[in-house]
């Protein structure tokens, strides 16, 4: 059985005290090694919030969050930092290049807190950027590319460390449709290819494509299911 990569057990999450609002309510569940998972709901039912409490962004106000055995309430702030470096990915809905830099440069930033060598970086991120299609662009400013290869960069940039899991947030958010369908099954190659990878995700006909679906609403999860016939 595939080791556990991350485990949520009865998180909670509460913003201010007159009144407070329940951003989550006691959430459980874990995504193993090598699963493709879709959280969906719709907008203010705790997608984003879940999202920063999994990537060790947020502390949950009650229960635990643990990254590959490591619980995160029980690190300092150095060493949570080092944690998310090494074994989280992030892509976002907005891409969040340097546009000065080069192709390469952005994905290669992926590593500067990860204690690798510049070289080593480099070598690295050529190396991601082969994975998602885009090894003749590595000189190029973002500025030079269209969105969805944007979109592709930032996901060479999180899968460079070769972390445990990559969190993706509405990744296709501010695509069209036909390059959020490429980006999509880029994402369910780099899956079968051995990444870990939970999207993030308010259109559910998208979450119905991935083998498993966890759906939220006003902060809770309503259900968590594996699509009939799903590797």
């Amino acid at each position: 059985m595939s080791a556990t990569v991350l485990g949520l057990d009865g998180v909670s999450k509460v913003y201010g005290e007159q009144p407070p609002v329940h951003a989550l309510r006691d959430v459980s569940f874990s995504v193993r090694q090598g699963e493709l998972v879709a959280i969906v709901g719709p907008s203010g039912s705790g997608k984003s919030t879940l999202l920063h409490v999994m990537g060790t962004l947020e502390q949950p106000s009650s229960g635990t969050v643990s990254i590959n055995g490591v619980e995160a309430s029980s690190l300092d702030d150095r060493a949570l930092s080092l944690l998310r470096a090494r074994e989280i990915g992030f892509v976002f809905q907005q891409f969040f290049l340097a546009e000065h830099a080069t192709v390469r440069e952005n994905v290669a930033d992926g590593l500067l807190y990860a204690g690798v060598t510049a070289a080593e970086r480099r070598r690295r991120a050529d190396e991601a950027l082969e994975r998602v299609g885009l090894a003749e662009r590595a000189t190029f400013k973002p500025t030079k590319l269209s969105g969805g290869q944007r979109q592709r960069v930032a996901i060479a940039r999180a899968l460079v460390g070769q972390p445990a899991i990559v969190l993706a947030d509405e990744p296709t958010g501010n695509l069209d449709s036909s390059t959020g369908t490429s980006i999509m099954e880029l994402l369910r190659e780099l899956n079968a290819g051995g990444a870990t990878i939970v999207m993030i995700t308010h259109d559910a006909d998208l979450a119905d494509q991935l083998p498993r679906q966890i759906r939220m609403l006003d902060g809770q999860v309503l259900s968590d299911t594996a699509r009939i016939g799903a590797p």
